[in-house]
């Protein structure tokens, strides 16, 4: 036990932590887990069903536009889906650490596991982000027009659904961030 007394600089770090200071650092993650399964909920169902179809001089040429007719978004609505179950799966052991806040090793596996998820997430995101960007802008020096022009509902579900993937991608640094933090509070204890 420290004496009390006055504090000199660098000793701050030599304060004991009280036990139940990673309560709150575990409510905060259970509840970004549960907006992460939100987010990527919402992403991976609003491009799932993307879809408009423009019609053509007469009512039987029409033109379609799918999400499934690009494989950026197909891979983006499967990664979605896989880290929306992932946030849920997580989710009982996010409430774990709020029962038992001194629980380490299931800390350090979810935050290996919550950093893999940030990776594939992040690769989906960015893959569909990049046809969402010639979609809407084209490629002069390839020829390639934008499509935005004539499927703008398309254009819009798409960017739309990009807002959450993107917005779980910055729950899943977060998360990861809050665990290092409780981990380090786990160490200071220990000390």
């Amino acid at each position: 036990m420290m004496k009390p007394g006055r504090l000199e600089e660098g000793d701050a770090s030599k304060i004991p932590v009280p036990a139940g200071s990673n309560k709150g650092i575990s409510v905060m993650d259970l509840i970004l887990r549960l907006v992460g399964v939100t987010g990527t909920l919402g992403a991976a169902i609003a491009m799932g069903t993307n879809e408009q179809t423009l019609p053509f001089f007469t009512r039987f040429v029409r033109f379609d536009a799918q999400y499934d007719d690009f494989r950026s978004f197909r891979l983006f609505v499967v990664v979605n889906a896989i880290v929306c179950a992932y946030f849920v799966l997580t989710i009982p052991l996010s409430i774990v650490h709020i029962m038992r806040s001194v629980a380490r090793g299931t800390r350090i596996l979810l935050i290996i596991l919550d950093t893999v998820m940030l990776a594939l997430l992040t690769a989906g995101a960015s893959a569909a982000a990049s046809i969402v960007y010639l979609a809407h802008n084209g490629n002069s020096s390839t020829n390639w027009l934008p499509v935005c022009q004539q499927y703008g509902d398309f254009c819009q579900g798409a960017s739309g659904s990009l807002i959450g993937s993107f917005g779980a991608i910055v729950v899943f640094i977060l998360v990861i961030l809050l665990g290092a933090v409780a981990l380090s509070r786990q160490s200071k204890l220990r000390l």
